[in-house]
């Protein structure tokens, strides 16, 4: 019985080091699917699929919010552990979308975010961060529910 689980645990360990690989790369090309959506073209996309759960061959360990699970290999290791690592958070955008939404102000004072949606193609909750920054920048103002450019 031993020989038999043995054998077994052997093949188990193979198909997962044969599997590593694509499961990795599937992760990445997700990554990138989800990074680029959105970008381009109309704003309009495809609605995406169901993400299946992610499974982990390497062995589950605590860690604090956020924190990515690292195999052993990875572990840092000198000088490299004493490097402070970038805080998450929401990446800045290259203003593509801000700019965008600062020409439809200009071109239509007093346009309120759901008719500025329309015009872009997106969805509102993105304005609510947009055009406050453009406010901050003092390029729009808000009076009543409507944006005006400033002059």
């Amino acid at each position: 019985m031993t020989d038999f689980l043995d054998e077994k645990r052997q093949e188990i360990n193979e198909r997962l080091t044969e599997l590593r690989p694509l499961v990795e790369e599937f992760h990445r090309l997700e990554a990138a699917a989800a990074a680029l959506e959105g970008v381009g073209g109309n704003g309009a996309s495809a609605p995406a699929a169901p993400a299946p759960a992610r499974v982990s061959a390497a062995p589950a360990t605590r860690r604090g919010p956020g924190r990515p699970r690292r195999s052993a290999a990875a572990a840092p290791s000198g000088a490299a552990a004493s490097t402070p690592r970038r805080r998450a958070g929401r990446r800045k955008g290259s203003g593509t979308r801000s700019a965008q939404a600062l020409k439809f102000v200009q071109e239509q004072p007093g346009i309120t975010i759901p008719e500025l949606a329309a015009r872009m193609g997106i969805k509102q909750n993105y304005l609510y961060r947009v055009l406050p920054s453009l406010e901050q920048e003092g390029k729009v103002a808000k009076q009543g529910r409507g944006w005006h450019p400033k002059a």
